[in-house]
């Protein structure tokens, strides 16, 4: 599905406080599994984790993507060839972003001010459905997730288990393969972390990729997780458990 060759990420490069974030993985990972990329605070999981989302660009080296029900955006794309999104210009990295992975940021993101319905409905409004047919959609994933009787709530007024169960929806809105989550259960207490990795194993039922970034136990030795991959100083620590 996703494949990374010696793929290089360096900020303020050439600069006296350049700093190599990933430096030089090569990595493969497959469709319908889940996928935790374990490493401490400052281990470069997050940003492998942006470079694997197409929210940021390597420095040097090679992404490459391919999806068995091909990459949405791109006709006559079905199965493998892969696509290398490298180089690609950002008009089409946006559509990829929007249609084939689906974000759970760490700290929710949601729009405060605004209802939970409105911010699941938000990523949806660019691809021009109709209104009625983004809400619709909008309050069945908000059902499926049992937060759809806080659909009419302002964000700011939902408790933890309940901002992050709109966070899914929203990042389910556009019914992408791939899910990707930044530490999911961080600011979660144990039995909400629970309820999440619930709700991963929901996830791969269905079909669907994830990928987490995640240092926390109750993640990694989830039993619905296929591969722990560990990341340490920008490299793959040992490959995949």
């Amino acid at each position: 599905m996703l494949e990374l060759v010696n793929v290089k990420k360096t900020f303020n490069g050439g600069q006296p406080n350049a700093y190599t974030a990933i430096d030089g993985v090569t990595l493969s990972l497959s469709e319908n599994r889940v996928i935790v990329l374990k490493g401490p605070s400052g281990s470069g999981k997050t940003t492998l984790l942006s470079l694997i989302g197409c929210m940021a660009r390597p420095t040097s080296g090679r992404i490459k993507l391919s999806l068995k029900s091909g990459i949405p955006g791109f006709s006559g794309n079905g199965g493998p060839p892969q696509l290398e999104v490298t180089s690609l210009p950002e008009r089409f990295l946006t559509g990829i972003r929007r249609m084939t992975f689906g974000f759970i940021f760490q700290q929710f993101h949601l729009i405060r001010g605004v209802t939970a319905l409105d911010n699941v409905m938000l990523p949806a409004y660019p691809l021009g459905e109709p209104f009625g047919s983004i809400r619709k959609r909008a309050i069945e994933i908000m059902e499926t997730l049992s937060v759809s009787h806080r659909a009419s709530a302002r964000v700011e007024w939902l408790s933890g288990g309940e901002a992050q169960r709109v966070a899914i929806a929203r990042a389910l809105i556009n019914d992408p393969p791939v899910i990707i989550a930044d530490e999911p259960t961080s600011h979660l207490d144990t039995s909400l972390s629970h309820e999440f990795m619930a709700i991963v194993t929901r996830l791969k039922d269905q079909g669907r990729t994830t990928i987490l970034a995640s240092h926390d136990p109750l993640v990694c030795d989830a039993p619905v997780v296929d591969d722990v991959i560990s990341v340490r100083d920008g490299r793959i620590d040992g490959g995949a458990e």
